[in-house]
């Protein structure tokens, strides 16, 4: 099983009603919660693990998952509410605003961990359920209890205008990609984080500090993968881009469910993965990523429709 460990919100997208006047529409959201849907749609064992409301945005949460196949009995419940996070796109591109004071997924502590058994192989963190205290605490506190018994893959997925305390972020951030075997990161994301333009400087910057392979978007531009003495460059689907929510947490999703499909989510077999596999792993991001741009929201592609 793979376990997804970070954000599940409400996205609140833009809308307008029959007689023309603007409206949100609730969907189910959140990055690393995407990133379950798309692992469940794609076949592979997928568990969440979050702080989840009892409200009604978070029966709205457990039931996409549940159509999903994903396993949301380790997640945390409390009446707290649901994070909302309205949504407005320009020319495709999203931004949002976020509610989220006090939240049930804000307010997870460390003393709500769930206790893992051998069927967890791999554990995936990312968003800005790393920016925020103290849910921020309590997954890093995850990753470093489980980070030396199984895989980690981690998307910081950085949205700098959501944090406060930059010198803090980059502090934990810099910790938990240390402590991963996987780090997806898009282009922007590795300079801010590096300080390097030039790519292949910055993902050898992190490679030095111990993660085993850095994935690298660049949009339209395609993917390449950094690992110790290998570059593997897949190119971008072509497709007409309707909007980009869900885009990278759909990658992350292909890519560890082709990782699944090769029989090598393990610690040894991460540290020594041949370039095909990392091709291969690429590649089904990328499709998978191209599926979800190609329609409105995040909408995850399933198995069947990636051919």
């Amino acid at each position: 099983m793979i376990l997804c460990s970070g954000e599940a919100l409400i996205d609140m997208l833009p809308r307008h009603t029959a007689n023309g006047e603007r409206a949100f529409a609730p969907y189910a959201g959140g990055a690393v919660f995407n990133t379950s849907i798309a692992l469940g749609r794609l076949g592979v064992s997928t568990g969440f693990y979050s702080g989840l409301s009892t409200d009604l945005f978070g029966e709205l949460l457990t039931d996409a998952l549940s159509a999903a196949n994903v396993d949301s009995s380790m997640a945390a419940r409390s009446d707290k509410p649901t994070t909302l996070a309205f949504v407005t796109l320009t020319h495709g591109q999203a931004s949002y605003v976020f509610y989220d004071e006090n939240s049930a997924g804000r307010m997870l502590s460390a003393e709500d961990l769930p206790t893992l058994d051998a069927a967890v192989s791999t554990l995936f963190f990312g968003g800005i359920s790393l920016v925020v205290e103290p849910c921020a605490r309590a997954y890093e506190a995850l990753m470093m209890r489980e980070k030396d018994r199984r895989v980690i893959m981690l998307d910081p997925n950085i949205r700098q205008g959501f944090i406060v305390d930059e010198a803090a972020y980059r502090d934990r951030i810099g910790h938990m990609m240390a402590a991963s075997d996987i780090v997806k990161v898009s282009d922007e994301d590795l300079a801010w984080l590096t300080g390097h333009d030039d790519l292949q400087r910055g993902a050898a910057d992190l490679l030095n500090k111990g993660t085993k392979l850095i994935c690298v978007t660049e949009g339209a531009e395609g993917v390449t993968g950094y690992s110790a003495g290998q570059t593997v460059r897949v190119p971008a689907n072509k497709v007409a881009v309707v909007d980009t929510v869900g885009a990278g947490d759909t990658f992350n999703a292909g890519f560890l469910a082709a990782l699944s499909d090769a029989g090598v989510l393990s610690k040894a077999e991460i540290a020594n993965l041949q370039a095909d596999t990392i091709e291969a792993a690429l590649s089904l991001g990328a499709r998978a990523a191209a599926v979800t741009v190609s329609r409105a929201g995040a909408n995850p592609p399933t198995r069947a429709e990636l051919g």
